[in-house]
């Protein structure tokens, strides 16, 4: 039996899935991944791509920071594929209980996914840091410069930077999801940023699926290594069907 029709079986088997993804599930999306040969890391620019991104910098000159924010970061165009499909589909179907990821980019809830946890926050919920007022993406990015609240204060994305930590609420909830899953999948993720690559750790089942392009740090205590494009093999599954 072939890995991704092993896959299929066992999803056919399970009914308490979990979905841990990271920037791999968004790139055939056309989102490019920070980490990999031709990401964000590798272009040039006045500073470092993990130096701009970071609290500090955001704090000394932001100016600098949305301007590579809105040219950079921000996809406006990049629309779900056939991964974020067929997780919003085995939700919909009662067999996956929720999705975790790492991507800022709102393409889980576009796809029809309800129970989403964002460890690193979302382009579309940004706040003004003086009186809290909710703005969306598009009046973001209709604004000019560094974007100003009616109150005067600067609205900050709500994405997490370097230096800032996560939301622990969110990441309790996580870990609750993956402690009770009898299938977790992980996808299009190094698994070597912390701590989210120690999710893993969690899982106590024997269906741990990893989909990855590379080699991962988990792979040797994966139950099922499927290497590749995740939004390939997610669509070889839905085929099957």
């Amino acid at each position: 039996m072939g890995e991704a029709e092993k896959l299929r079986q066992w999803i056919k088997e399970s009914d308490n899935i979990v979905f841990f993804g990271g920037a791999g599930v968004s790139t055939e999306s056309g989102i490019p991944d920070f980490r990999s040969v031709d990401g964000l890391y590798h272009q040039q620019y006045d500073y470092p791509p993990e130096t701009i991104i970071s609290h500090s910098f955001y704090k000394r000159n932001p100016e600098e920071f949305f301007r590579f924010y809105k040219d950079r970061m921000i996809f406006r165009e990049a629309s779900p594929n056939a991964a974020h499909r067929v997780l919003a589909q085995l939700e919909k179907q009662g067999k996956l209980r929720a999705v975790i990821t790492q991507n800022i980019d709102g393409l889980h809830q576009a796809a029809g996914s309800k129970e989403v946890m964002e460890l690193h926050g979302s382009v579309h919920r940004n706040y003004c840091t003086r009186c809290g007022k909710f703005y969306g993406l598009d009046e973001i990015l209709a604004m000019q410069g560094v974007p100003r609240c009616e109150c005067g204060g600067i609205i900050k994305p709500d994405v997490v930077l370097y230096e800032e930590g996560l939301d622990q609420g969110i990441l309790q909830k996580a870990v609750s999801y993956i402690r009770r899953a009898d299938m977790l999948i992980i996808g299009g993720t190094s698994l070597v940023v912390y701590p989210a690559a120690g999710l893993v750790n969690y899982y106590s089942g024997n269906k741990l699926v990893i989909i990855n392009k590379d080699v991962t740090p988990v792979d040797q205590q994966a139950d099922l290594v499927v290497s590749g494009k995740i939004g390939e093999i997610f669509a070889q599954i839905a085929d099957g069907d």
